[in-house]
Parts: C-alpha cells; structure tokens; sequence
C-alpha cells in the first residue's frame, strides 16, 4: 500500500513540474520586463535632473533617491528625508525630518502632516491642506524646461537690401524736403543764413545741443513732475520733445543740404528762386545719400564697406551736428541774422520825417525886421 502511494506521489510530482515551468519563465519575464522599464525611468529621470539643474535647480536630489508612482507618508510617522517622488504625488499625513521633492507630481501636506526642511514641486504644485506645516520654503517649478538661450549668428544685408534701405531714405527726406519747400521755406532760408554767417560756430553750437540733449529732457520731465496736472501731461511733453528734436535735426539737415547743393548747381534754366532752392536741396541729399549707396554698394566686402560706411557716418553726423547748430542759432528759422538789421536803422529815424520832402517847397519864415 505504501508502495502505491509512493508511486503516486511520484506520477503526480512529475505532471506538476512541467505545468509549473511556464509560470517561473512568465515570472522572469516580467521582472526583466520591470527592470528594463525602472532602468528606462531612471535614465529619463537622470536626464531630466541634469537638464533641471543645468537651468538653476540646483535642490534636485541625484536620480536613485527618487521612487516611481505616489507615495503616502502615514499618518504618526515619522520618516527621514529627503524625499523624493518622481511621475507621481506625495501625500505626506505623518512627518518629513528633511526636503521633500516631486518631478512631475504634486506635494500635498494634508492635516496633521509636517515637513521640517523644504517643499518643492518640479513640475507640479505645493498644496498645504488645513493643518499642514511646511517650516522650509515652499516652490512649484514651471512644467517645462527653460530653452537654452543660444547666440543666433545675425544675418548680414545683403547688398540689394542696402541698396534700397538707401533709396528709401533718400525718398524720405526728399518727400520732408519738398514739404519744407512748401510749406516753411522761410524757416529754411532762416537756417541756411545761420549757416552762412558761422559754419564752425554752427558745428560748435549743434554739438553742444547734441551733449545736453538727454539732460534738458530729463530737467524738463523733473520740472513737470512738481504737480499733479504736470505729472499728467509728462507722456505728452516727452512725445513732444522727441518730435521738436527729430524737427531741428531735420530742419538743419536739409540747411546743408540745399547749401552744399547751391554751392555744385547752376542757376541756368531756372527762373524763380523757389526753384533754384529746390534744385539746390535735392542735389545735396543726392550728395549726401550717395555716400551711403556707394558703402551699399560694396556691402559684399566687410574691408571695404565698412571703411565707406564709417566715412558716410562721419560726413553725414558732421552735417546733421551743424545743421542742428544753425537751427538753433536762428530758432528754427525764425530768427534772420542781418536781414532785418537796415530796416530797423531806418525805421528807428522815421519819426523824424513824417512826410516825404521832395517836391515839397519850403515856406518862407517871417523874419522881423528891426527898424
């Protein structure tokens, strides 16, 4: 009987052994399966906490602290930090002798619940429940990485597109210069005498107003800061600063221009002086402007255009510095130096002559006679 049972056993071990195989195989499997994707993690996560710390999260705590999926600190317990829970929450009811840190999770301290050091949230929020305490600083950190700030190499210009920042230029002032020529000649020609009476003293003048240009804003916005109604209208006197300098820069630019312009033109096949004026002005800015279209020409050589275009910047802020000294000399044109000089004389004497006295006959006085 014993013999019996003995073969059983026997018989029934053997049938077990192979049903039994597939299940330690499948078990294998899934842990090389899991360790594989732990493995995986961590390099993410290492990857990650360098990328982190390269952008100035400097806390983060090395990759093998970190435990995958949420984690609960019990309630009355007390655990020793740091912390850290990567691709999930921490729920903390007990107490955290250290930091806590989740990536890509939240920290939740719920009532009864303590972290003594910090509580950071990379990728995630800091939640402090009715009751919780948080002794260290709390910081959620934005859910993505900063871009690393990379030096983009600036596209030079070309030189077409030089060649048409020149033609546009030119076209501007030249639109300014004929409504100069319409509608405020008498200003220009105003400009052009203080040009003529004092180059250098034009030059000397325009650079000093180019030096105290900032501060006489500066003044003037402090002047107005002193009451209320001034405060209000500071963005209007600031707009309107700007404006009535870039006015004077210009106003005194095509001065120069149309004088440098009347010095190279003829007056043959013009009659009126307006016209002579306005020739004289866009033969200047041609002047002027060609110095830039030949350093846009040669935009292609570094050397050479840039030897061209800082003589081009030299001429023409020596042209805009005496054209601003002239237009304040004359007050924007406004003031003649010269011209009004004779007729103040003759006005000044006028009194003295009423009437005019040609063709009028001198009356005979009566002289009394002695007898």
């Amino acid at each position: 009987m014993r013999a019996l049972f003995a073969l059983a056993a026997l018989v029934f071990g053997a049938l077990r052994t192979p049903a039994q195989a597939p299940t330690r195989a499948a078990d294998s499997t899934n842990s090389a399966s899991s360790a594989r994707g732990v493995a995986k993690d961590s390099t993410a996560i290492s990857d990650e906490i360098a990328q982190r710390r390269a952008a100035g999260d400097k806390h983060l705590p090395d990759a093998d602290h970190f435990t995958f999926g949420n984690r609960t600190i019990a309630a009355r317990t007390i655990v020793d930090g740091p912390i850290a829970v990567a691709r999930g929450n921490l729920d903390v009811f007990g107490t955290v002798r250290g930091d806590v840190v989740t990536l890509d999770g939240d920290v939740r301290v719920h009532p009864g619940g303590r972290v003594t050091g910090d509580a950071w949230a990379a990728a995630g929020n800091v939640i402090i429940n009715g009751g919780g305490m948080v002794d260290g600083a709390k910081r959620a950190m934005a859910a993505t990485l900063p871009l690393p700030t990379t030096n983009q190499p600036s596209h030079p210009i070309t030189t077409l597109e030089s060649i048409k920042l020149t033609i546009g230029w030119f076209a501007v002032l030249a639109i300014i210069g004929l409504g100069v020529m319409v509608f405020a000649e008498g200003n220009l020609d105003g400009v052009v005498i203080g040009l003529e009476r004092g180059f250098a003293r034009s030059f000397w003048l325009g650079l000093a107003g180019e030096v105290i240009l900032l501060p006489a804003l500066l003044v003037l916005v402090v002047a107005l800061a002193i009451t209320v109604l001034g405060i209000l209208l500071i963005p209007f006197a600031i707009v309107a600063y700007a404006i009535a300098a870039a006015g004077l820069v210009t106003l005194g630019f095509l001065a120069v221009a149309r004088l440098t312009g009347g010095a190279l033109a003829s007056d043959r096949g013009t009659t009126s002086p307006r016209g002579v004026h306005l020739r004289a002005l866009f033969l200047g800015l041609v002047v002027y402007l060609g110095l830039w279209m030949l350093a846009a020409v040669f935009a292609w050589s570094p050397v050479v255009g840039a030897i061209l275009r800082a003589i081009a910047i030299a001429i023409t802020w020596v042209a805009a510095t005496v054209g601003l000294g002239a237009a304040l000399t004359s007050r924007a044109g406004t003031v003649r130096p010269g011209v009004g000089g004779a007729k103040a004389a003759t006005d000044e004497f006028a009194w003295q002559t009423p009437t005019p006295v040609t063709g009028v006959a001198a009356a005979t006085r009566k002289v009394a006679s002695n007898r």
